[in-house]
Protein backbone atom coordinates (compact mmCIF):
# COMPACT_ATOMS: atom_id res chain seq x y z
CA UNK A 1 0.00 0.00 0.00
CA UNK A 2 1.64 3.48 -1.06
CA UNK A 3 2.07 5.51 2.30
CA UNK A 4 0.61 8.59 0.67
CA UNK A 5 -3.11 7.28 0.13
CA UNK A 6 -4.22 10.38 1.65
CA UNK A 7 -2.23 12.21 -0.65
CA UNK A 8 -3.16 10.48 -3.76
CA UNK A 9 -6.94 10.71 -3.05
CA UNK A 10 -6.35 14.74 -2.16
CA UNK A 11 -5.76 14.94 -5.75
CA UNK A 12 -9.50 14.04 -6.33
CA UNK A 13 -10.83 17.02 -4.53
CA UNK A 14 -13.35 19.06 -6.78
CA UNK A 15 -11.65 17.53 -9.99
CA UNK A 16 -14.29 16.51 -12.97
CA UNK A 17 -14.52 12.53 -12.98
CA UNK A 18 -14.93 12.07 -16.35
CA UNK A 19 -15.21 7.82 -16.78
CA UNK A 20 -14.77 4.98 -14.12
CA UNK A 21 -15.40 1.26 -14.27
CA UNK A 22 -12.80 -1.98 -14.20
CA UNK A 23 -9.91 -2.71 -16.88
CA UNK A 24 -10.25 -4.08 -19.69
CA UNK A 25 -8.71 -7.06 -17.78
CA UNK A 26 -11.45 -7.29 -15.28
CA UNK A 27 -9.11 -7.17 -11.99
CA UNK A 28 -8.86 -3.70 -11.03
CA UNK A 29 -10.68 -0.41 -11.35
CA UNK A 30 -9.64 2.71 -13.32
CA UNK A 31 -11.20 6.31 -11.76
CA UNK A 32 -10.37 9.28 -14.94
CA UNK A 33 -10.46 12.83 -13.36
CA UNK A 34 -9.45 16.25 -14.91
CA UNK A 35 -8.32 18.61 -13.02
CA UNK A 36 -9.07 22.51 -14.49
CA UNK A 37 -6.46 24.21 -12.22
CA UNK A 38 -5.90 27.65 -12.53
CA UNK A 39 -3.83 27.66 -15.96
CA UNK A 40 -2.00 31.09 -14.86
CA UNK A 41 1.79 30.49 -15.61
CA UNK A 42 2.95 32.29 -12.48
CA UNK A 43 1.60 29.52 -9.86
CA UNK A 44 2.96 26.49 -12.45
CA UNK A 45 -0.24 24.90 -12.80
CA UNK A 46 -1.38 23.45 -16.09
CA UNK A 47 -4.47 21.58 -16.57
CA UNK A 48 -4.23 17.31 -16.53
CA UNK A 49 -5.86 14.09 -16.99
CA UNK A 50 -5.09 11.57 -14.70
CA UNK A 51 -6.04 7.97 -13.97
CA UNK A 52 -6.27 6.77 -10.59
CA UNK A 53 -5.54 2.84 -11.01
CA UNK A 54 -7.42 1.08 -8.00
CA UNK A 55 -5.16 -2.44 -8.18
CA UNK A 56 -6.31 -6.07 -7.26
CA UNK A 57 -10.10 -4.43 -6.49
CA UNK A 58 -12.21 -7.38 -5.24
CA UNK A 59 -15.58 -5.33 -4.77
CA UNK A 60 -16.98 -1.97 -6.20
CA UNK A 61 -20.28 0.42 -5.46
CA UNK A 62 -21.71 2.57 -6.92
CA UNK A 63 -24.71 4.21 -6.24
CA UNK A 64 -26.44 7.57 -7.49
CA UNK A 65 -26.19 10.66 -5.37
CA UNK A 66 -29.09 12.12 -7.52
CA UNK A 67 -32.05 12.33 -5.42
CA UNK A 68 -35.38 10.75 -6.64
CA UNK A 69 -36.61 13.47 -8.00
CA UNK A 70 -34.21 14.99 -9.78
CA UNK A 71 -34.10 11.80 -12.00
CA UNK A 72 -37.42 12.08 -12.41
CA UNK A 73 -37.00 15.07 -14.18
CA UNK A 74 -33.93 13.42 -16.15
CA UNK A 75 -35.09 10.81 -18.14
CA UNK A 76 -35.18 12.56 -21.82
CA UNK A 77 -32.33 11.42 -23.60
CA UNK A 78 -31.99 15.24 -24.91
CA UNK A 79 -30.05 15.73 -21.09
CA UNK A 80 -27.36 12.92 -22.58
CA UNK A 81 -26.89 15.12 -25.54
CA UNK A 82 -26.59 18.84 -23.64
CA UNK A 83 -23.62 19.79 -22.95
CA UNK A 84 -23.83 22.91 -20.98
CA UNK A 85 -25.75 23.43 -17.88
CA UNK A 86 -28.04 26.61 -17.76
CA UNK A 87 -30.31 27.51 -15.22
CA UNK A 88 -33.18 26.20 -18.04
CA UNK A 89 -31.98 22.87 -17.80
CA UNK A 90 -34.86 20.90 -16.78
CA UNK A 91 -33.08 17.91 -15.22
CA UNK A 92 -29.57 16.72 -14.43
CA UNK A 93 -27.44 17.23 -18.24
CA UNK A 94 -25.58 14.49 -18.62
CA UNK A 95 -24.09 15.57 -21.51
CA UNK A 96 -21.84 16.92 -19.50
CA UNK A 97 -19.48 14.06 -19.77
CA UNK A 98 -18.31 14.51 -16.18
CA UNK A 99 -19.11 15.33 -12.44
CA UNK A 100 -17.42 16.90 -10.18
CA UNK A 101 -15.49 14.79 -7.10
CA UNK A 102 -16.74 17.20 -4.27
CA UNK A 103 -15.67 16.39 -1.67
CA UNK A 104 -13.59 13.70 -2.96
CA UNK A 105 -12.21 10.51 -2.04
CA UNK A 106 -11.69 9.02 1.79
CA UNK A 107 -10.51 6.32 3.41
CA UNK A 108 -12.75 4.10 4.70
CA UNK A 109 -11.62 3.21 8.72
CA UNK A 110 -12.28 0.63 9.66
CA UNK A 111 -13.34 -1.15 7.06
CA UNK A 112 -15.43 -4.09 7.36
CA UNK A 113 -15.65 -4.96 3.57
CA UNK A 114 -12.29 -4.83 3.30
CA UNK A 115 -11.10 -6.64 6.07
CA UNK A 116 -13.64 -9.14 5.30
CA UNK A 117 -11.61 -9.69 1.58
CA UNK A 118 -8.20 -9.35 3.74
CA UNK A 119 -8.84 -12.37 5.84
CA UNK A 120 -10.61 -14.72 3.60
CA UNK A 121 -7.55 -13.98 0.72
CA UNK A 122 -5.11 -12.82 2.71
CA UNK A 123 -3.75 -9.52 1.24
CA UNK A 124 -4.03 -6.67 2.74
CA UNK A 125 -6.93 -4.60 1.20
CA UNK A 126 -8.31 -0.89 1.98
CA UNK A 127 -11.71 0.68 1.27
CA UNK A 128 -12.11 4.03 -0.35
CA UNK A 129 -15.18 5.68 -0.72
CA UNK A 130 -15.28 9.05 -3.40
CA UNK A 131 -17.99 11.28 -3.81
CA UNK A 132 -19.24 13.27 -6.34
CA UNK A 133 -21.92 15.01 -7.30
CA UNK A 134 -23.59 12.13 -9.77
CA UNK A 135 -22.16 9.15 -7.80
CA UNK A 136 -20.96 7.52 -5.09
CA UNK A 137 -18.20 5.04 -5.47
CA UNK A 138 -16.63 2.41 -2.67
CA UNK A 139 -13.95 0.43 -3.85
CA UNK A 140 -12.16 -2.04 -1.86
CA UNK A 141 -8.43 -2.72 -3.24
CA UNK A 142 -5.08 -3.41 -2.14
CA UNK A 143 -2.73 -0.46 -4.17
CA UNK A 144 -3.01 2.76 -5.31
CA UNK A 145 -1.50 4.13 -8.63
CA UNK A 146 -1.98 7.20 -9.76
CA UNK A 147 -0.80 8.51 -12.86
CA UNK A 148 -0.89 11.13 -15.62
CA UNK A 149 -2.72 10.16 -18.96
CA UNK A 150 -2.18 11.99 -22.18
CA UNK A 151 -4.90 13.04 -24.60
CA UNK A 152 -5.99 9.97 -26.51
CA UNK A 153 -5.70 7.11 -23.67
CA UNK A 154 -8.69 4.46 -24.19
CA UNK A 155 -9.68 2.19 -21.29
CA UNK A 156 -11.71 -0.29 -23.68
CA UNK A 157 -11.83 -0.21 -27.19
CA UNK A 158 -14.19 -2.68 -29.03
CA UNK A 159 -12.32 -5.00 -31.41
CA UNK A 160 -13.63 -7.54 -34.01
CA UNK A 161 -11.11 -10.51 -33.30
CA UNK A 162 -9.53 -8.81 -29.74
CA UNK A 163 -8.94 -11.31 -26.85
CA UNK A 164 -12.19 -11.23 -25.15
CA UNK A 165 -13.60 -12.06 -28.30
CA UNK A 166 -11.27 -15.38 -29.02
CA UNK A 167 -11.69 -16.55 -25.59
CA UNK A 168 -15.40 -16.10 -26.28
CA UNK A 169 -15.41 -17.90 -29.14
CA UNK A 170 -12.90 -21.00 -28.16
CA UNK A 171 -15.01 -21.19 -24.77
CA UNK A 172 -18.56 -21.81 -26.68
CA UNK A 173 -20.26 -24.94 -26.24
CA UNK A 174 -21.61 -26.40 -29.79
CA UNK A 175 -25.57 -27.02 -29.34
CA UNK A 176 -26.42 -30.40 -30.17
CA UNK A 177 -27.80 -30.79 -33.80
CA UNK A 178 -31.32 -31.43 -32.64
CA UNK A 179 -31.35 -28.68 -30.20
CA UNK A 180 -30.45 -25.86 -32.50
CA UNK A 181 -33.51 -26.35 -34.46
CA UNK A 182 -35.42 -24.88 -30.87
CA UNK A 183 -33.42 -22.02 -30.66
Amino acid sequence: MAPDLTAQLAELFDSQITFHGFTAYMRDYEVFVFQPVDPNPKYGLIPRHLRFLFRLCPEVHTRSRAAPETWARSVDDALTRTTTVTRDATGYVWGVAGQVAYPGGSLVSPSSRAQQWSDAAGIDFQEVCIEANAHEISIVFSDLVVEEVAAGYTPYRVEAEGVAERYAAASKIPLRPDREEET
